[in-house]
């Protein structure tokens, strides 16, 4: 299991399972649905279902990259951890239950359940072929917030496409500043990615960019939904957060990209959703 866990890299879950609780409870607490139980336990398990088939797939194609990497040349399959049919398996095994899961949680979830997981599949290929993998990434990430809210209401809205398109751009801006490290390997590779494509100094603009737009979407809500003081705190952490990562990755000093992709946004993403809910439950 231990092996398993390091394959999918299973803390990143840290990143997209908050903004589900968001959606989940947004859901909640604007519409007529009430809260179910064995609905929030079927939610988090398809997001563990499918962020592992994703994580899985992503290292079951990359296993020969990864080989020529330095920096992930130690990663499970190219280190003879878990071997790669075993890496494979493990994917399907997940896709299966995730779309298993969906079939219990309404129509329109269980429909979609193969578009899902086409998207958080497909990234794994991006990179071969366009520096917009960054982008598709961050697609993946931002289906967790209307995810959610599909689970509850089993019906699209506004207000929780808005916490989608902030996810999006928060993750690809991340994931560039995170690409930073593999400029070279890629370039070499002949890998797709915006460092490679663009340059550090530029893609880090394009990070800047798009992490001023996960901002801005952050703030629509308030203006759809009402919200409580608690919410335009989280507004402020989140995009404080933001402005620190900036501040501790340039572009001729890369040393703290880990912290600054792993630590800040882990704690970004945790201490907004506590807030967003802590707002909910004080309004209501």
């Amino acid at each position: 299991m231990k092996k398993y866990l390091s394959l999918v890299t299973f803390a990143h879950t840290i990143f997209a399972m908050p903004f589900a609780f968001i959606g989940f409870f947004l859901a909640v607490t604007t519409t007529q649905h009430q809260f179910d139980w064995l609905k929030l336990v079927l939610m988090v398990l398809c997001m563990v279902f499918a962020r592992n088939s994703a994580m899985a797939f992503n290292r079951y194609l990359d296993r020969d990259i990864d080989a020529q990497n330095p920096r992930t040349k130690q990663r499970d399959i190219p280190s003879g951890s878990i071997s790669a049919a075993a890496a494979l398996t493990f994917t399907l095994v997940n896709c299966g239950l995730f779309i298993a899961a969906t079939w219990f949680i309404n129509p329109l979830c269980f429909y979609l359940s193969p578009v899902a997981l086409f998207v958080v599949l497909g990234y794994s290929a991006t990179k071969r072929f366009t520096a917009l993998c960054h982008l598709v990434l961050g697609l993946g990430l931002s289906l967790a917030p209307i995810g959610a809210y599909l689970v509850v209401t089993g019906a699209f809205a506004l207000t929780p496409l808005f916490f989608s398109l902030s996810v999006l751009c928060w993750v690809s801006g991340f994931d560039i500043i995170y690409a930073l490290q593999d400029e070279d390997f890629d370039r070499n590779q002949h890998l797709h990615s915006i460092p490679a494509y663009m340059g550090k100094i530029n893609a880090l603009r394009l990070s800047t960019f798009l992490h001023v737009l996960s901002a801005a979407f952050i703030m629509m809500p308030v203006f759809f939904t009402h919200v409580g003081f608690l919410y335009y705190i989280g507004i402020v952490f989140f995009c404080a957060m933001l402005i620190y990562q900036h501040l501790l990755v340039k572009p001729n000093d890369l040393s703290r990209v880990n912290f600054a992709f792993m630590t800040t946004n882990g704690i970004a993403s945790v201490v907004f959703a506590a807030l967003f809910l802590l707002d909910r439950l004080w309004i209501h």
